[in-house]
Order: C-alpha cells, then structure tokens, then sequence
C-alpha cells in the first residue's frame, strides 16, 4: 500500500494530473465561500438551521453548504446533472437525439453541447426561482434574508448563480479531460466531504456534553464502516454470463472457438435512484414548511425522514427509479444484437431474440436486488437519526457518491500506474471500478 501511494508522485503525468485535480477543487472550496451580494447572511443561516431534513437541505449537502451560505455556487453542479438525465430520457423518444447517440464519438461531442445549453436554461430558471424564494423568507427572529428586494435583485442572483453553475460545469470538464478522475462527480464528492470536518467536531462535542454516549459512538462507527464495506462490495458485484463464440476464418487462418464473459452490475442505475426518490419526497415536504397551517404541519410531520410514510414512499420511488433509469441505459436488444453480430451466444440460448430475453430476465432480477441494497443503505441512516439520536452523517445517498467517487477513482489512478509499470495500489490485484 505505501509503495503504491509514493509511485504516484513518480510517474510525472500522473503527478500533474493529481496536482491539477486538487487545484482545481481549491478553486471550487474557494468560490463556496463567496457570496452573492444582497443577502443578509446571519438570517439566511438562521432559515437554514431548521430546513436541514428538507429538500434545502438536501440541495446544500450536495453544494458543500454554498447554498445556505448562498454563495455563487450555492446551485452547484445539480443543474448540469439534471439536464444530463433529462436528455437521457429524451433519447428514448426523440429519434434524433437516438441516431446522435449511435453515432459514436462525434454525436456524443452534439449531446454533450446541447446539454451545456440545457445546463444554462436550467440554471437560468432555477436561479430566478431561488431570488423570489429568497425574498419571501424570514428569520426564526422575523428578519428579511433579502436586504433590498425587487426586479433587479433578481436579475442579479439569477445571472449570479447561473455564472456560478456554468464556471462548475467548466472546471468538471477541465478535471475530466486533464486531471483524474470524473470531474462533475469530483465536485460532488468534494462538496459533500467539505461538512466531514465540521461532523466530527460536532460528534466529539456531543460526546463531550454526554448528548451521545460513548457506546452510541462505538456503533455508529461500526455501523459506518459495515455500510461502506457493504457500499463497496455491491458496486463491484457482476454477474458475468458466459458467451461462447464460433469458429471463424480471419485471412487465410482459422480462429478456434473462443469463450468470454458478459458483466452485469447488480445495480446498474448507480446513485440516480436515491438522488431523484429524495427530490421527489422533499419537494412537498419542504413546500409544506411555507404554509403555517396544521394540516400542513400534519404532512410535514408524516414526510420526516425517518417516518413509517416517508419510508414506504421512499423505498417504493427507489425501486422505481431503479427499474426505469436501467431500461433507458441499458438495452437487451442491442446488446443481444451486437453480441450475434460478433459471432458470439449464450450456451443453451438462441441468439438475437432468444439471447434479449435472457438478458433481459438476468438484469430484472439483479435490478431488483439492487434496488433492495439501495433502499437499506439509504433508510438505515434516517432511522437511527429519528429514533436513535444517531448523528449519521451525509445520510446513504451522501456515502453511496462519496465512497462510489473514491473508487472510481482510485481505479483510473491505478490503470495510469500498472500501464507504466508499476504496481497499483494493492499489489495482489487490481482495485477495481464501478463502470
């Protein structure tokens, strides 16, 4: 292990890259911390305290606290992520976007831009949408976020925080094409362990004042660490079904019959699942903190994290999302195609349609397996909050990115280092992917 972590720093490449990928997310720490002018920050904080299980603070664990502070990144990447999954979605009826996506490199370098300029509409509107949020927010004490209201502030923070969302997508590219690792996912990753620091601080004090028991803390971080190990183990679990391929005559010479492995993810839909069943739960849940009726405080009670409703509703949204997100990236057909075409079948199926519906049945089963370890990971941490007073932070959706991330990129960092041959970081093998 330690020889491997010195041979980053001596492989020259690999050390610019690394140096380059931190730079790039000081800068992005940096531009956290600055604010968008107008804002009353002591008030907005103050509105912040209590809105920490709503979708607000949903958004601000993913912005690295920028939106509570509502600094220019205080939208963070969502927007771009958004408008990726959208255009995704889209593909499935616009046949144009679907022959752009066949079309290899040069029609993923058309989506790519069409999604930059999705990006900006989004920002644009959801910037405009957070200025009129902003004005009609109070303090717990009464006090205005908003100083000076009215069309011009709107105008201000919309361009503000749009600028903010574009110059992130632009640094997440910078890190993609010379840094290491994905930098969209980079950003989210660093956002979300910005608050580690603080969360330990935070523990050790409850501790101190005796709020958290020392043997509530032996559990969390044995908890902790099963839910990582188990994070780790269910990203890199494949089923791999065996393709057999036929003789064929290359040339003046005869292949021999060939034997390979088809891999399929247990969960092959990723984080989106938990990310979009979240959105989906707190939206209402947070809307209903506006309205200061007891119905609407009945609602807001039953939607907590935590709570037997916000439970079923949310499990239920995950399996969902879970099924839907895998039919739009993954297509039995097509791959069952492009399986025959090479020569290749399943021993004992039919190619073509015969193979699709094999696939098709293996990725339901393994879907839905994935979807039952999505669903522990993510409502194990909101129990122990509710009824334990467990201070488990990031919340399952937070360590499935955080641990998904490191792993994906201790993977390119290893593929840079065994191709210069040098051994990776755990010399009896290779740490592998989630892709």
């Amino acid at each position: 292990m330690n020889s491997g972590f010195f041979d980053l720093f001596r492989v020259p490449e690999l050390r610019k890259r690394i140096f380059f990928t931190l730079f790039i997310i000081a800068v992005y720490r940096l531009g956290a911390h600055i604010p968008t002018p107008g804002i009353d920050a002591t008030a907005l904080q103050l509105f912040f305290e209590r809105q920490s299980t709503t979708f607000l603070g949903f958004m601000d664990m993913f912005s690295g606290g920028a939106l509570s502070r509502l600094t220019i990144f205080a939208l963070g990447i969502m927007p771009y992520i958004s408008a990726s999954i959208i255009l995704q979605l889209f593909t499935m009826v616009s046949p144009t976007l679907e022959r752009l996506k066949k079309e290899g490199e040069s029609g993923q370098r058309k989506i790519t831009q069409y999604t930059r300029y999705f990006t900006v509409v989004l920002a644009l509107v959801q910037g405009f949408g957070i200025s009129i949020g902003l004005e009609a927010m109070k303090s717990p004490g009464g006090s205005l976020v908003v100083l000076d209201p009215g069309l011009s502030f709107r105008l201000m923070t919309m361009i503000t925080l749009a600028s903010g969302t574009v110059f992130l997508m632009w640094l997440g590219e910078q890190i993609t094409e010379k840094g290491v690792g994905n930098g969209i996912s980079l950003i989210i990753f660093s956002g979300i362990v910005a608050g580690l620091p603080g969360a330990i601080g935070n523990t050790f004090q409850m501790v101190g004042n005796n709020e958290l028991q020392v043997f509530q803390l032996i559990l969390l971080l044995a908890l902790m660490a099963a839910v990582v190990s188990a994070i780790v183990y269910m990203e890199t679990a494949q089923r791999r079904l065996k393709i057999m391929y036929a003789k064929r005559v290359v040339g003046r010479k005869m292949t021999s019959g060939e034997s390979s492995h088809l891999p399929l993810k247990i969960n092959t839909a990723g984080v989106i699942p938990p990310i979009f069943a979240s959105s989906l739960i707190m939206l209402p849940a947070t809307a209903t903190n506006f309205i200061d009726t007891p119905l609407m405080k009945d609602i807001n009670s039953m939607l907590m994290p935590g709570s037997l409703l916000y439970t079923l509703i949310y499990v239920s949204a995950i399996f969902f999302f879970c099924f839907f997100y895998t039919s739009i990236i993954y297509n039995p057909k097509d791959v069952a195609e492009n399986v025959k075409k090479a020569g290749g079948f399943i021993p004992g199926i039919q190619p073509g349609k015969k193979t699709a519906q094999r696939l098709d049945h293996v990725l339901t089963r393994l879907t839905f397996s994935g979807a039952i370890y999505l669903s522990l990971v993510c409502i194990i941490p909101d129990i122990l909050i509710r009824y334990m007073n467990v201070p488990f932070y990031f919340g399952g959706t937070g360590l499935l990115i955080v641990v998904g991330v490191a792993m994906d990129t201790m993977s390119q960092i290893e593929s840079h280092l065994i191709s210069r041959h040098y051994h990776g970081f755990l010399n009896k093998g290779r740490v592998k992917g989630r892709s």
